[in-house]
């Protein structure tokens, strides 16, 4: 059932546990994480990014999410990751995402702080929730988009600044940056976990964890359990669907599709594990 990620985030930072947000890119990756999430009867986010475009459109995103989405019986809301610019989110809005990110983190924060106080203020009038990001996670390898090795540039986002940002511009939930960043990474990253408790005694509003792709089970893990309500996962869905195809034979186009799906589903089963997920 589609919802927005209010509800389910208050309860993940009330009892201890993070959701993931799992990016789909089509309808394989976005059909095989609902499958988990209605068999083991759990919350999720089903997320797509503003640079995944070149994959699906909003207009695809919208249909094909909202349309799996009524299928299952669980709770599931439609979140708009890294909205870089805000007429598209405005767009997502209107397509009938419950949940929007305005990631305006590599501006200023005089300037963070107002484009996401104009999308919070629109995106409130249609009952959507947002998402804002302060400080700056990087980017390691990305898998399908054409880079290959940039580094990491994160910053770490402070107390002060977040709770600036949570008091002045209406958000519902806050990305931090704590030491993850997006994509793939060459080892496992450092974790800055006092950090993360000063923030989370910073803050009343559930933070969020970008970059979770291979930073480590162990790490996620202690990130769920102290303060992350949230955690973003993409990468590795489609390096786990592809590693999958490759380690198997297949002899067709829907035994390869299979082996894809199961590549997936086996990612999201293990982070539900991971980040202690319970039901809502």
């Amino acid at each position: 059932m589609l919802v927005s990620t209010r509800k389910m985030l208050k309860e993940a930072k009330k009892k201890g546990f993070a959701i993931p947000s799992v990016n789909f890119v089509d309808q394989i990756t976005g059909k095989a994480q609902l499958e988990v999430a209605e068999k083991y009867g759990l919350p999720l986010i089903l997320s797509y990014a503003q640079a995944h475009r070149a994959y699906q459109s909003i207009e695809e995103a919208a249909l094909l999410g909202k349309f799996y989405i009524e299928k299952v019986k669980v709770p599931v809301a439609l979140h708009l990751d890294h909205g870089m610019d805000i007429d598209f989110i405005k767009k997502a809005i209107e397509a009938g995402f419950t949940s929007v990110m305005i990631d305006a983190s590599q501006k200023g924060i005089k300037k963070n702080i107002e484009m996401t106080k104009e999308v919070a203020d629109f995106a409130h009038k249609h009952n959507v929730v947002v998402e804002a990001e302060i400080g700056h996670v990087g980017t390691g390898v990305n898998v399908g988009q054409g880079e290959t090795d940039v580094d990491d540039d994160s910053i770490y986002t402070t107390a002060e600044e977040a709770r600036q940002m949570s008091e002045q511009s209406g958000i519902d939930s806050l990305a931090v940056s704590i030491g993850t960043a997006h994509g793939l990474y060459k080892g496992t990253p450092k974790i800055n976990f006092a950090r993360l408790k000063e923030l989370s005694e910073a803050v009343k509003i559930p933070l969020v964890l970008h970059g979770g792709s291979s930073s480590g089970d162990s790490n996620l893990e202690k990130c769920a359990l102290n303060g992350i309500a949230k955690i973003n996962i993409y990468t590795d869905f489609v390096v786990n669907a592809y590693k999958n195809l490759q380690n198997n034979d297949y002899d067709d186009y829907f035994a390869a599709k299979k082996l894809l799906e199961n590549g997936i589903k086996n990612t999201l089963e293990n982070y539900y594990k991971v980040f202690h997920t319970q039901k809502i």
